[in-house]
């Protein structure tokens, strides 16, 4: 009896998925586990592979199709069977009959064609689009594709890949790499846990293959995302022309509202030497293809430490050169100085130090003293920050309004010029993809006519370093410089058990909240340890809700976990 072959679930949201091609054609012969086509959901593609081993006896759908889950697709069995009774009422007609052909030499295989655009009606008022996005990073194609759910004419433009920066550049490799670090580090750390795994080792090349798998991976759904919200992708420079019009490659496109969310750059200083090739940014250092003996990371911000705690983890000896008396300056002073002790044996902190010059491989630096020092190094990462987009793409023929820190904004991104929005690192707001994400959100309700603005005050940021470093709100100096009375409180997450079993006595880890303490309403809450990243957006949940401490306690939370140490905290008052 033939088999079926289904679309398969892939999580319970999806309801559909999009056929990209097909592998194999009817009449061909599959084994089990072969790969049949490649489909796309709105976050990712895979293959749908053969069930079982026989004969392609139907394709039902052909590619682009969009098709529900758990539907028919295709049918496998013996050459001859009836299969007319799987063939769902929407299918393609059946192709003609295969008749049994002696091999031959293969014939070049055809071009695929590529599908016409979804002819959309023009905007109210006569423009091309309702929208046009300039940059395809978080902020840009999360938007895109909400504008063009809400059923917005869209044309998103972008010069280089889908995803921007935070996809291909920046939050998605450095993770991948990172993950791979942290199972190299659980692998060594094993024994201590009852487990026996002998010879541990890193492969560079095929820990930089999967970041690019899963960076194209991740590009492949965008890339769904906007063709199931009938979004227009145009890869090319834009150039802003005024309110409504762009030009991309001398082509002029206007839309009713324009959208600037161009990102931001890794910032060089002006340092003598740093233009040589072994001076990175976190750009280059992403594909480096040794691993270096020493690193110095100029720079003692996300990005630095991130990179830091990469690399050291992995045996390279790390040094860090920060200007300023602390690392990350938005991190709690005292968690700081906890979070470096944590590091102490892999990583080297010079604080309050100028780099001066990087001579051939020495880097020269300036200590707080006045005291002329230098390291001696392999490769050196430029991590000083980042500096907005803003150069080359017409804005101050345009009369935008910005400066050096970006483009000015009100709380609903609205520019100085009419009909103009800018969202994401461009606006010198705040460097994170999912600030971006959330600005892009309330410039597409404001041009629906809904209500909204952008609040900081409740934000999260994370520090995917090992151990990792998050924090929401106020820290107690932020909160006392605001005139608040403040009251703080702290546990080491080793309060919990699974904290405890997971991480072993030596796991490194705390919390700390911050209260006003004239109305009890939380403040802030910071903390370094694993898993931090995962457990933040909680407290952001609080703060935005301007939750009490009172208010708090009574939330339960499950056991064991190392998010409930929050809530442990919160009864230390």
């Amino acid at each position: 009896m033939a088999t079926e072959v289904l679309m398969p679930r892939q999580g319970q949201s999806v309801e559909s998925c999009i056929i990209i091609g097909w592998k194999v054609k009817e009449g061909d012969v599959v084994t089990a586990g072969q790969a049949l086509c490649e489909v796309e959901t709105d976050k990712a593609t895979f293959e749908v592979e053969a069930p079982a081993a026989g004969t392609v006896l139907g394709i039902f759908y052909p590619a682009d199709a969009d098709v529900e889950v758990l539907k028919v697709i295709a049918a496998i069995g013996e050459s001859g069977e009836d299969i007319s009774a799987m063939r769902p009422a929407d299918a393609a007609p059946a192709a003609p009959a295969v008749e049994e052909k002696k091999p031959e030499a293969a014939a070049p295989a055809p071009k695929k064609e590529v599908p016409k655009p979804v002819a959309l009606q023009p905007a109210a008022d006569g423009a091309e689009y309702d929208i046009i996005i300039i940059g395809a990073g978080p902020g840009g194609y999360e938007m895109a594709e909400k504008a063009g759910h809400h059923g917005k004419r869209v044309l998103l433009i972008e010069k280089a890949f889908l995803g921007g920066v935070c996809l291909n550049w920046g939050c998605i490799p450095t993770k991948t790499l990172l993950n791979s670090a942290k199972h190299y580090v659980h692998a060594k750390e094993a024994p201590e846990f009852g487990v026996n795994v002998g010879d541990v080792s890193f492969d560079l090349k095929k820990v930089m293959s999967w970041k690019q798998e899963v960076i194209e991976t991740l590009r492949g759904g965008i890339a769904g995302q906007m063709k199931r919200s009938k979004v227009t992708v145009l890869n090319g420079e834009a150039k802003l022309l005024g309110s409504r019009k762009v030009e991309v490659d001398g082509t002029v496109y206007e839309g009713t509202h324009v959208v600037i969310a161009t990102g931001g750059s890794p910032f060089v200083p002006p340092i003598p030497g740093a233009d040589q090739p072994h001076v990175m940014t976190s750009k280059e250092i992403l594909s480096i293809e040794a691993m270096p003996k020493s690193l110095v990371v100029i720079g003692g911000g996300v990005i630095g430490i991130e990179f830091a705690s990469f690399f050291s983890s992995l045996g390279v000896k790390v040094d860090i050169i920060e200007m300023l008396d602390e690392i990350i300056p938005f991190m709690d002073r005292g968690q700081a100085k906890r979070f470096r002790a944590a590091l102490k044996g892999k990583v080297d902190f010079n604080l309050g130090c100028r780099v001066t010059a990087i001579d051939g491989h020495d880097v020269k630096y300036v200590d707080k003293k006045g005291e002329e020092k230098s390291i001696n190094t392999d490769v050196v990462l430029m991590s000083v920050g980042r500096a907005p987009n803003l150069t080359g793409m017409g804005f101050e023929e345009a009369g935008l309004d910005f400066d050096r820190r970006g483009i000015k904004t009100d709380e609903q991104m609205r520019t100085n010029l009419p009909n103009v929005f800018a969202i994401g690192d461009v606006t010198g707001k705040s460097q994170l993809a999912h600030s971006a994400t959330r600005m892009g959100e309330v410039a597409l309700n404001t041009i629906l006519g809904r209500p909204d603005r952008f609040r900081m005050n409740a934000i999260p940021w994370a520090v995917y370093s090992m151990p990792e470093i998050a924090g929401c709100g106020l820290t107690e100096d932020q909160a006392k410089e605001a005139g608040f009375e403040v009251e703080t409180a702290s546990l080491p997450l080793m309060m919990s058990g699974r904290f405890l079993a997971e991480n072993g006595k030596k796991g490194p880890g705390q919390v700390m909240v911050v209260k006003d303490a004239e109305t009890d309403v939380l403040l802030g809450v910071h903390m370094f340890g694993a898993y931090s990243s995962e457990i933040i957006w909680g407290a952001a949940a609080m703060i935005e809700a301007e939750l009490r401490i009172a208010d708090i306690q009574e939330i339960v939370f499950p056991h064991p976990t190392v998010g409930e140490v929050i809530r442990s905290t919160m009864f230390q008052f």
